[in-house]
C-alpha cells in the first residue's frame, strides 16, 4: 500500500472510537494490537483537549469541566491540527460552537472564548514598540486632522452581542498559573456615561473590547461607546479627523486617541495627507 493511503487510514483511524486498528499498524509480535492503538489514540484526544484547555480557562471554569470536556472532545474529532504547533490549534473553536447551533453553548459564553482566543493571538503576536503621547505630541497642530495610525501588532478589536468582556474579568480572581491575565474598565478613555454601573443593568447589553500587549503584558479593556468604531476607522487607514466622524461628539476624538496610545494600541503615527 502506497504510503500516502497508510497514512490516510491511519489517520482515519484515530479520528474513529469504534475503529479497528489499522492493519499496518503492528503490535510486537507483527500482529494489529487494538490494545496498544486504543492507547495512542487516547493520548491524541486527551493532548487535543488539553490544548484547548490551556487556551480557553475562563470559558472552561464557567461551563465546569464535564460540559467543557464535551464541547472541546467534539471539536477535536471535528477539526485536527493544521501545524505541528499547538499553540495554533483551536483558535477555530468558537466559529465551530457558534455554527453547531443554539444551545450547544450559551452566547455569553461562545463571545467570551472568542476574547480568550484574541488574547491568545495578541499574546503571540510580532513584538514591535508601541507609540507613545510624545509621538502625538509631536505633530503639528495643522497636520493633526490629516494625520493617521498604524495599530499595534497585537492589537485586537472585538465587538460583542452580549456583556462577555465583564464576564471574563469577573473570572479574573484567580489567573491560570504562569497566565497573568490584566483587565482594566477603560482608563484614559471617555467615561461612559449611558453604561449603568451595576451588572443587572449591563446583562442585556454589548460590549466592544480592546486588548493590547504593552512591553509584553496582555491587557483587556472594554471600550466607551463610540470608541470601537473609532478605533476600527484608524485601523483601515481613515484620517484622525475622518474617524472622529464614527463619534457622537467628533470633539471627543483627541481622548479616544489619547486612550488607544496609552493602551498601547497604536504602533506609530504618520502625519500628512494620502499620496
Amino acid at each position: 500500500m502506497p504510503f500516502e493511503a497508510v497514512i490516510a487510514e491511519f489517520a482515519a483511524a484515530l479520528e474513529n472510537p469504534a475503529a479497528p486498528p489499522p492493519p499496518d499498524a503492528l503490535g510486537r509480535r507483527g500482529a494489529p494490537d487494538g490494545r496498544r492503538f486504543s492507547v495512542y489514540r487516547n493520548n491524541v484526544a486527551v493532548s487535543l483537549i488539553g490544548a484547548l484547555a490551556a487556551r480557553y480557562p475562563v470559558m472552561r471554569a464557567i461551563l465546569g469541566e464535564p460540559t467543557f470536556g464535551d464541547l472541546a472532545r467534539a471539536f477535536a474529532r471535528a477539526r485536527k491540527p493544521r501545524s505541528p504547533v499547538m499553540i495554533a490549534y483551536g483558535g477555530e473553536f468558537p466559529d465551530f460552537l457558534q455554527e453547531a447551533g443554539p444551545g450547544l453553548a450559551p452566547a455569553g459564553v461562545i463571545e467570551v472564548a472568542r476574547l480568550e482566543n484574541a488574547w491568545v493571538e495578541a499574546y503571540h503576536a510580532e513584538d514591535a514598540a508601541a507609540a507613545s503621547l510624545a509621538d502625538l505630541a509631536a505633530l503639528e497642530p495643522a497636520a493633526l486632522a490629516g494625520a493617521r495610525a498604524v495599530l499595534h501588532p497585537a492589537a485586537r478589536l472585538l465587538r460583542l452581542a452580549t456583556p462577555a468582556g465583564s464576564l471574563w474579568q469577573a473570572n479574573q480572581a484567580k489567573p491560570p498559573p504562569g497566565r497573568r491575565r490584566r483587565a482594566t474598565p477603560g482608563e484614559g478613555f471617555p467615561p461612559d456615561r449611558d453604561r449603568a454601573e451595576t451588572q443587572d443593568a449591563r446583562e442585556d447589553r454589548g460590549e466592544d473590547v480592546l486588548i493590547t500587549r504593552p512591553e509584553a503584558e496582555v491587557f483587556v479593556r472594554i471600550l466607551p461607546p463610540d470608541g470601537y468604531a473609532f478605533a476600527r476607522g484608524l485601523a483601515a487607514g481613515a484620517t484622525f479627523a475622518r474617524a472622529a466622524n464614527a463619534l457622537g461628539d467628533p470633539e471627543d476624538f483627541g481622548t479616544h486617541l489619547v486612550g488607544l496610545v496609552e493602551a498601547g494600541a497604536i504602533r506609530s503615527i504618520l502625519s500628512g495627507d494620502p499620496p
